[in-house]
């Protein structure tokens, strides 16, 4: 990926094209600090990891060390975040990734990580829409008797994250805070009660030996993992909505990096602990996603676990809205700066909101549920019904999306300061960045070479090529659009990264005599 001269501290070319009115511009002020943590962290969606993604790793790899990959990732992506949380203090661009990588590499580098965050972020938001229809069936199923076909509740959800979507940012924040608050509070009752009371072995820190992280299973372990802590990364993105971005983004980054990392590492933990560490394998094997829920009856009474099974579904709903808003945002930051048609530029009436980039994601997640409803010839208990692949493709292909992201937005860090002659000055952070991106794209290796175990396809199954070959795709093709824009539109090529920066630049140049 080649980088551009022009591409730091890079000025609105003359003969720009002048963006005019309000609706060019996110509105500021919307999000402080607890209404941006709210809003990333949701996207973790800590239950739907603790019953699914917890149980599935110990299974699949049996790899008894999964609190301690919990931990192990935490210090990598806080490596990450010293270098990303310092160039947001720089950069203020609701297209975040692809904004830091632009003012980095380039306007066509930034360019391709645009198309591959939008693919990306789509993939994990629809991806959602799968296991949310499936479970809220299995509810229906169970406590009312009634047999409701997955897609049902899949578009419903669709429709009403479609609605909120166009709402005010500080009203989602509401609605992902009050969910989130009550899923994690659940979670840490387990915890507690697991501790309280411990399965055969005891109160055993097995779990954090490092001796348990060996074995073939681990790199894939890492796939699995990394994913949980989608998320955190977010919070650039709301930088335009908050009042004092320096200040906040980079605090709400740590926080969340550092606290998804602690609540994962306890609760992966406790599971241990509730099981037994020489049990915990072949029961999640035996119990798969079930196993939260056998344990939480066992300690703390079906009605715990009746709450707890509601709360599995409203917390992928709020990890489905706060994708979309990602989605919605992404696609705004492109229409601002020509990567998207205009329209996708402009924000909504008087709730500030990206309502083009909205319906776009809205439209996406509908047609993709519909096409998966309509090849669902299998019933939904089976392991290859069409429902779980909606689950398991987009989610794995959304992740490698976002690690790719990282890595590359790592060493743009590095070239970004280097270039400002920051280099002396933020040495330690331009380490700790390119320690992470290595980290980062061993992970993505990893991923890649074992996306057939992360999609449950077979060894010769050309899925393991295809999926992940959707990302690379995104990436040439974003490229190639990037090389045409410098080509033909340098004016346009030179806004790529620039977001409201570029859109202030232009006013003062149209007061200037």
């Amino acid at each position: 990926m080649t980088t551009d001269s022009s591409s730091t501290n890079r000025a609105p070319a003359e003969g720009i094209s002048t963006f005019k009115g309000r609706e060019r511009a996110l509105r500021a002020d919307r999000l402080g600090t607890g209404g941006l943590l709210l809003s990333v962290l949701a996207a973790t969606a800590p239950l739907m990891v603790v019953a699914g993604v917890m149980p599935t790793t110990f299974a699949v790899m049996g790899i008894v060390g999964q609190p301690l990959l919990f931990v192990v990732l935490g210090a990598v992506l806080v490596l990450f975040s010293l270098g990303y949380a310092e160039m947001s203090r720089h950069v203020h661009n609701a297209g975040a990734f692809y904004a830091y990588i632009s003012r980095g590499l380039g306007g066509t580098a930034g360019a391709g990580a645009a198309l591959v965050a939008l693919v990306a972020y789509n993939s994990l938001q629809v991806g959602i829409y799968g296991i949310f229809g499936f479970e809220v069936s299995g509810l229906f199923a169970t406590y009312a008797d009634l047999e409701v076909a997955w897609w049902i509740p899949a578009l419903a959800a669709a429709l009403a994250v479609g609605v909120l979507g166009w709402l005010k940012i500080d009203v989602n924040a509401k609605v992902l805070g009050v969910l989130l608050v009550i899923e994690v509070l659940l979670v840490v009752v387990f915890d507690i009660a697991a501790v309280a009371d411990p399965g055969p072995e005891g109160l055993s820190l097995h779990a954090f030996n490092p001796d348990t992280l060996t074995g073939a299973g681990v790199g894939t372990a890492l796939c699995f993992c990394i994913a949980a802590f989608l998320g955190f990364e977010q919070a650039p993105v709301y930088a335009e909505e908050t009042s004092r971005p320096h200040v906040l983004v980079p605090r709400v980054m740590f926080l969340a990096v550092t606290g998804v990392a602690v609540f994962f590492a306890l609760s992966s933990w406790a599971l241990t602990v509730a099981t037994g560490p020489a049990t915990i394998v072949p029961t999640s094997q035996e119990q798969s996603a079930g196993l939260l829920f056998v344990l939480t009856e066992d300690r703390l009474g079906a009605a715990f676990t009746d709450v707890l099974h509601v709360l599995f579904v409203t917390g992928m709903f709020a990890a489905m809205l706060s994708f979309h808003n990602v989605v919605a945002r992404y696609a705004f930051a492109m229409g601002r700066e020509g990567l998207l048609p205009a329209a996708f530029g402009r924000t909504t009436g008087s709730s500030g909101a990206p309502g083009t980039g909205s319906l776009l994601q809205t439209g996406i997640a509908v047609v993709l549920v519909l096409t998966f409803a309509l090849t669902d010839d299998k019933p939904a208990g089976d392991p290859t019904a069409p429902v779980l692949h909606l689950f398991t493709w987009g989610g794995n292909i959304g992740a490698l999306g976002v690690i790719v992201l990282m890595a590359i937005a790592s060493l743009s860090v590095v070239v970004f300061f280097v270039r400002r002659g920051a280099a002396g000055a933020q040495a330690w952070r331009l380490a700790t960045s390119a320690v992470a991106g290595i980290a980062l794209l061993v992970i993505a290796g990893y991923t890649v070479k074992d996306f057939d175990v992360l999609v449950g396809a077979g060894p010769d199954s050309a899925l393991r090529w295809i999926l992940p070959g959707v990302i690379g795709l995104a990436l040439v093709v974003g490229l190639v659009q990037g090389a045409i824009l410098r080509a033909r539109a340098p004016e346009t090529h030179a806004r790529i990264g620039l977001g409201n920066e570029a859109f202030q630049l232009d006013k003062e140049a149209e007061h200037t005599p």
